[in-house]
């Protein structure tokens, strides 16, 4: 089978290369640029770098396998980087590395993959497909601690056909070993634990560099609507925040950031117990199966390190848009359900599907 392969330069997806070719399939490796390195930039982060493309290229000179550098600098910023700003304007919290799998590394490589005449897309994700005829299940990695199939609940059917997670089955250790095995000259390289284009963790000044409007001043209130201080942009604050709020508390008992207003330039605060919910609506939901006609019992995760608790979805009325929407009713109050971020939908160690938190 010819497979191309999304190789990052980093030890998962040369090893889901590695793999593939030690099966015996044929393999193309291609990087994707995602901003302008004619000048050597290296204002993105450790991971999406120039140095990265070096190491996928000689990754694939180990392996033997052609490898190829796909320009999407444009695809980039107009799916991922734009909706990350925006998202932090409006009193969001993105996940940008969802918009990325999804909008940008399936979709966009599938069409590369198709003039290659490839069959299938691989990438380093622990996750994994199962095919049962015309349908396809996704689930979790048995890697419990590396599992990342919460970024890939909008994968649609048709993407997930074509799909291929080569080290999904394995543990992280494992594939380290392998590497190590292989000859592979990233077997010891540290992963990214960062947003790519964020390379100092500061997405504040990130954000008010690309959107100056953003950083609009405001005010912290309590939730009676008591003025207890001000700040310069919305866009520096999430809820379940508690650091940083620049307050002092009138009860003694620390305050958390509960609500986010735009609109108004205001930051609300409260004690901890007001980031219990117990209930929220989702847009943009993609149900991987059929969609439930009847309320289904899941377990729903909404964030990627959330422990997924007990819950029961349905499907609502969609949007004015014509997107699917969904309430998630948890059996316990879940702290800081967060507006965009995802919820995502398990059966099991199955994805049923997930949205975006309104």
């Amino acid at each position: 089978m010819r497979i191309v392969v999304a190789m990052s330069g980093g030890v998962d997806s040369s090893v889901a290369a590695a793999l593939l070719a030690d099966e015996g399939h044929e393999v193309i490796g291609v990087s994707m640029q995602l901003y302008d390195q004619s000048e050597g930039q290296t204002s993105f982060g450790s991971c999406c770098s120039i140095d990265d493309l070096h190491d996928a290229r000689r990754v694939a000179a180990v392996l033997d396998i052609p490898h190829y550098i796909v320009n999407f600098e444009r695809q980039f910023n107009e799916q991922v980087i734009s909706n990350f700003i925006g998202e932090y304007a409006a009193g969001r919290t993105p996940l940008p590395c969802a918009r990325c799998n999804s909008d940008l590394k399936f979709a966009t490589l599938a069409e590369r993959a198709h003039a290659f005449g490839a069959d299938a897309v691989a990438t380093g994700h622990y996750a994994r497909v199962r095919r049962d005829g015309d349908r396809c299940t996704l689930r979790r990695g048995v890697d419990a601690a590396r599992d990342q199939s919460y970024f890939l609940f909008s994968l649609t059917q048709p993407q997930l056909m074509r799909a291929v997670f080569p080290v999904g089955d394995r543990p992280k250790a494992e594939v380290r070993d392998y590497a190590r095995r292989r000859r592979l000259p990233v077997a010891d390289k540290p992963d990214s634990q960062e947003i790519c284009f964020i390379p100092d963790h500061d997405y504040r000044s990130f954000v008010t560099r690309n959107l100056p409007e953003a950083a609009r001043e405001g005010v912290v209130v309590d939730q009676a609507g008591r003025v207890l201080g001000s700040h310069d942009g919305v866009h520096r604050f999430t809820v379940g925040q508690r650091k940083g709020l620049g307050i002092q508390s009138t009860t003694g008992a620390p305050m958390y950031v509960v609500a986010l207003r735009p609109a108004e330039q205001q930051v609300v605060v409260g004690p901890k117990a007001s980031l219990e919910q117990a209930r929220l609506t989702a847009s943009g939901v993609n149900w991987i199966g059929e969609k439930p006609s009847q309320p289904k019992r899941v377990a729903a995760q909404i964030r990627h390190r959330h422990q997924a608790a007990p819950a029961t979805v349905r499907a609502v009325d969609a949007d004015a848009s014509g997107l699917e929407r969904a309430e998630v009713i948890f059996e316990t109050p879940q702290l800081a359900v967060t507006p965009g971020q995802a919820v995502v939908f398990y059966d099991e160690d199955e994805v049923i599907g997930g949205g975006w938190i309104e």
